[in-house]
């Protein structure tokens, strides 16, 4: 085996040069790597903050169609810009969104880094990604993928940003960021890396040491809360019986949701299935019941079906939905 002090600090030149290349070959077609804009990058970076590339994918082209620019999206409702966003959680990142985008419009677009910093939603990683991608500017963006990249790559003794401030191109910092990233996501991935597809092996001390499997080096993660519901899809006709949360509501402000079976207990109901549904550490064991009346309930609406892709709706409901309409759950 080689001797692991050779391994312990990257060359920078070097790494950048091989890193980029693999890069500019095997890099995904994402649509959006199809431009610098600003307003396209900004989106899809608030789109990637705890969501998966493929998920978010869909959602991005239906929000752009629908607010293709940064006026188009100051100037919308907001029930509309939460509407667009359904289904994809975190909604807090889309009122910051509608809110910076308001802002832009009053003072115009960040010019850099420190003006990024000021928008609402938009924390370090974020600014990082957005002033390299979009702007030019040499900045390190270390999101859970570079992190493990770094890790590995000093065999965890060394700091994280500060190492991938040293490596970072400053000629191509957007594409230097996103190679990172891309190596994170497909190659240096969680538990066992693909070492024999890594265009940067040869600079890897986690590697030399053997120790790629175990790193990086993560604190325990909290338990799972499980939590019981039980919802009922309420019919009149053909319409669908909905509540809306309050604007005081810590969660989901404005959203509309099925209500819970517990509060008609005179409706005859039957069972239409269970799906469960994950929100950071809360696990939702989710009932679906089915019934019908014909009076006017308290504390909510009825809602045409057609209208329910223009609404504001939490996921859970959602899916319950889907579970009634199309005989079995799915993730959506």
């Amino acid at each position: 085996m080689p001797s692991l002090s050779r391994f312990c600090i990257p060359e920078p030149l070097s790494f950048r040069r091989e890193l980029l290349a693999w890069y500019d070959e095997s890099r995904r077609a994402l649509p959006w790597r199809e431009s610098t804009d600003f307003y396209r990058v900004w989106l899809s970076e608030i789109m990637l903050q705890q969501t998966r590339v493929e998920a978010a994918i869909p959602y991005y082209l239906r929000f752009l169609d629908r607010f293709p620019t940064i006026q188009a999206l100051a100037e919308a409702a907001e029930p509309d810009v939460l509407a667009a966003w359904s289904g994809l959680g975190y909604y807090s990142r889309a009122r910051n969104l509608h809110r910076a985008a308001r802002l832009a419009g009053e003072r115009g677009l960040p010019a850099s880094y420190e003006a990024l910093r000021g928008l609402p939603g938009v924390g370090r990683y974020t600014a990082a990604a957005v002033a390299s991608i979009a702007l030019r500017e040499a900045h390190a963006a270390v999101d859970g993928n570079v992190v493990r990249v770094v890790s590995r790559l000093t065999n965890g003794t060394g700091e994280i940003d500060k190492e991938a401030q040293r490596l970072l191109d400053r000629e191509r910092p957007g594409d230097f960021n996103q190679a990172m990233m891309e190596l994170g996501a497909t190659v240096c991935v969680p538990g066992v890396p693909k070492c024999g597809d890594c265009p940067v092996l040869r600079h890897c001390a986690g590697h030399a040491a053997g120790r790629e499997r175990e790193l990086p080096v993560r604190a325990p993660k909290p338990a799972v809360r499980e939590i019981a519901l039980e919802l009922i899809v309420l019919r009149r006709g053909d319409e669908v019986f909905l509540s809306r949360r309050g604007a005081s509501e810590k969660r989901l402000a404005g959203f509309w949701e099925l209500p819970e079976r517990a509060g008609f207990p005179k409706v005859v109901a039957e069972p239409a299935g269970r799906f469960t549904h994950r929100i950071v550490n809360d696990r939702f064991r989710v009932a679906v019941w089915t019934g019908r009346t014909r009076g006017n309930p308290p504390g909510g609406e009825w809602v045409d079906p057609a209208a329910l892709s223009g609404l504001p709706l939490t996921t859970i409901s959602r899916k319950a939905l889907h579970l009634v309409h199309n005989s079995g759950p799915r993730d959506l």
